[in-house]
């Protein structure tokens, strides 16, 4: 793919700071596009803007916070107009057996992972251009039953609905929606909210990698990869789908080592 595929447009990615939406602002910049990222913590923000470069502007956001998503739709429309690509990338969870379930559990990760990518997109959508591509952050645990995981299972299929349903709603526009379904990939997120040890991700590392066809775990550079693709005009005929970047974990079996 070329490498200034995307030369000239803009792009936003909420949770930028860190993991998955850090690789994929450092990737999209990249390839030619100015990019917005967003979080909650100034501090992270700071310290991946300066490390990005000249080509983004970080601004202070709730990605589930309706006023917050308006403020960053007139920021971006103040400097550039309009966006291209929005990657709603914010989210979360953690593991917890069905028993020991908290409400407050279930109302953060309902109101991250599916509120907040509905706000995120309702209120961005003044400021995107016809023909602009939006991906969702998905995952594979939304098709594999992992114990534990039944909640932010649910909020992953959830984005996967959204995403169809919205190809529908923004067809007039040219809009194309689609997904991302990550597979094992290692990031800040396994110890801040798995609360894994490096010696647990190590060990878990060994153990998943021989079911994974491809016979190692992802890098944000896989999924970033991914995004570039539906974020390109390479993908314009593509609407609705759920990209899954797993090494072929989850549809072809590999066996164990």
């Amino acid at each position: 793919m070329d490498a200034q595929v995307l030369q000239g447009r803009v792009a936003l990615i909420t949770g930028g700071t860190t993991g998955l939406g850090f690789g994929a602002a450092k990737r999209l910049i990249e390839h030619g596009a100015f990019v917005y990222i967003t979080g909650r913590r100034q501090s992270a923000l700071d310290a991946a803007a300066s490390s990005l470069g000249t080509s983004v502007t970080a601004i202070q956001a709730d990605a589930s916070s309706k006023n917050d998503m308006l403020r960053v739709a007139e920021t971006v429309r103040a400097a550039h107009g309009q966006l291209d690509i929005v990657f709603a990338n914010a989210g979360g969870g953690h593991a917890m057996p069905l028993e020991e379930l908290t409400e407050a559990q279930i109302d953060s990760e309902l109101s991250i992972n599916v509120k907040g990518v509905i706000l995120t997109v309702q209120g961005l959508l003044p400021v995107l251009r016809d023909g602009a591509s939006i991906v969702l952050n998905a995952s594979i645990t939304a098709d594999m039953g992992l114990p534990g995981f039944a909640v932010y299972a649910a909020t992953k299929a959830a984005v996967r609905s959204l995403a169809r349903s919205w190809t529908t709603d923004l067809k007039g526009r040219n809009i194309r929606v689609n997904t991302i379904s990550p597979g094992v990939v290692p990031t800040e997120g396994y110890s801040h909210e798995q609360k894994m040890s490096d010696e647990d991700i190590a060990s878990y590392v060994a153990r998943v990698t021989g079911e994974i066809p491809a016979g190692r775990v992802g890098t944000a550079n896989d999924i970033a990869d991914a995004l570039v693709f539906l974020a390109s005009d390479a993908s314009s005929y593509i609407r609705g789908i759920d990209l899954v970047v797993d090494g072929g974990m989850t549809r072809v079996y590999a066996g164990k080592n």
